[in-house]
C-alpha cells in the first residue's frame, strides 16, 4: 500500500515529501511483496565452522553455490527461480573452473550474469556470487 503522499504506477513510486527526481531517473521502483528474493553475495565459507574452505576455485566456488541454495531455500526459492547472478572473481583466470561448477546448479535455462574481476574479495576468497530469484 503506498504511504500517505505518494502514488505508485506502473512500479514507479513518486512522493510529494520528497525531492523531484530527475529526468533519467525515478525516485524508487516498486516490486510487489513477495515477489523477488534479493540474495547478498555468498563467499565460500564453510557455515559449520565460520571458516573460508580449502581448495581450489572449483571448491570454492561448490561452497559458494551451496551457500546461495541455502538462502534461496530459507526464501522459498531455488536455482531454477534465479533470474540473475553477478560473479565476482580475484583472477579472470578461474573464470573457466568458477562457470564449470556454477554451471552443474542450473538445470534448466541458467539466468543472465555478469562476471567481474576484482581486486579483492573479503577473507581472502578467490570467488563471491550474489543472485536475484523471482518467487
Amino acid at each position: 500500500m503506498a504511504a500517505p503522499g505518494s502514488r505508485t504506477r506502473s512500479g514507479v513510486v513518486q512522493s510529494a515529501q520528497a525531492p523531484k527526481a530527475t529526468d533519467s531517473s525515478s525516485q524508487g521502483i516498486g516490486v510487489s511483496p513477495g515477489s523477488f528474493l534479493f540474495v547478498s553475495g555468498q563467499l565460500p565459507i564453510d557455515p559449520a565452522t565460520g571458516k573460508p574452505v580449502q581448495g581450489d576455485i572449483g571448491a570454492q566456488t561448490e561452497r559458494v553455490m551451496e551457500n546461495l541454495k541455502a538462502v534461496l531455500e530459507a526464501g522459498g526459492a531455488s536455482f531454477d527461480k534465479v533470474v540473475k547472478t553477478t560473479i565476482f572473481v580475484a583472477d579472470m583466470a578461474d573464470f573457466a573452473k568458477v562457470n564449470e561448477a556454477y554451471g552443474r546448479y542450473f538445470h534448466k535455462a541458467p539466468p543472465a550474469r555478469a562476471t567481474v574481476q576484482v581486486g579483492a574479495l573479503p577473507r581472502g576468497a578467490r570467488v563471491e556470487i550474489d543472485c536475484i530469484a523471482a518467487l
